[in-house]
């Protein structure tokens, strides 16, 4: 008899720890999202960030065409406060052409006018004048030698300017045309 209650009380351990394995399981299951319930919250996320990202691109591709679009106006009004300056230049032009009877002094003077009317345009716009002096070494960054002739001064040195060179905002526009002193 002692036999069949050790048996009997084997049992009863062993059911309870079923039991106790049992309610483990389910808690350990009822706090694990299944495969299923996993598998969406994926997609959800995946669904998100796929929306995200379309967002991203667009506004990324609505930046690239404004800035685009800057760049297009940019270049055609670039002129616009040069060709501005220019206009007081003309209409000096157009009076003096109107005189009927205008004298050599006058038609001076209204050149002399219209000439600084006209450096001061550039000037405004940063178009400067490269003007390089006799003796100066030649840059060819600046200067375009044109001829090289004999001269009482170190080979390589401007002798004479043909004509003016301009730079605009610190750019070469048009180098100086010069004669430079021949080497001996």
């Amino acid at each position: 008899m002692q036999d069949t209650e050790k048996q009997a009380e084997n049992e009863q351990v062993q059911t309870a720890q079923a039991g106790q394995e049992n309610q483990a399981e389910a808690v350990t299951t009822a706090a694990e999202p299944t495969v299923e319930e996993q598998l969406v919250a994926a997609e959800a996320k995946i669904a998100e960030m796929q929306d995200a990202f379309l967002r991203a691109k667009a506004e990324a591709e609505n930046i690239r065409r404004r800035a685009q679009d800057d760049i297009s106006r940019a270049h055609k009004f670039a002129i616009e406060g040069f060709a501005e300056s220019l206009l007081a230049v003309k209409d000096s032009l157009e009076m003096a052409l109107k005189i009927e009877t205008p004298s050599v002094e006058s038609l001076k003077e209204g050149v002399d006018m219209t000439l600084k009317q006209l450096s001061s345009a550039f000037e405004k716009n940063k178009l400067l004048e490269i003007h390089p002096q006799a003796g100066e070494k030649l840059d060819p960054m600046k200067h375009q030698a044109i001829s090289a002739v004999p001269a009482e001064q170190e080979a390589n040195t401007v002798v004479a300017v043909l004509q003016k060179g301009y730079t605009i905002s610190e750019r070469l526009l048009r180098p100086a045309l010069v004669t430079v002193a021949q080497g001996k």
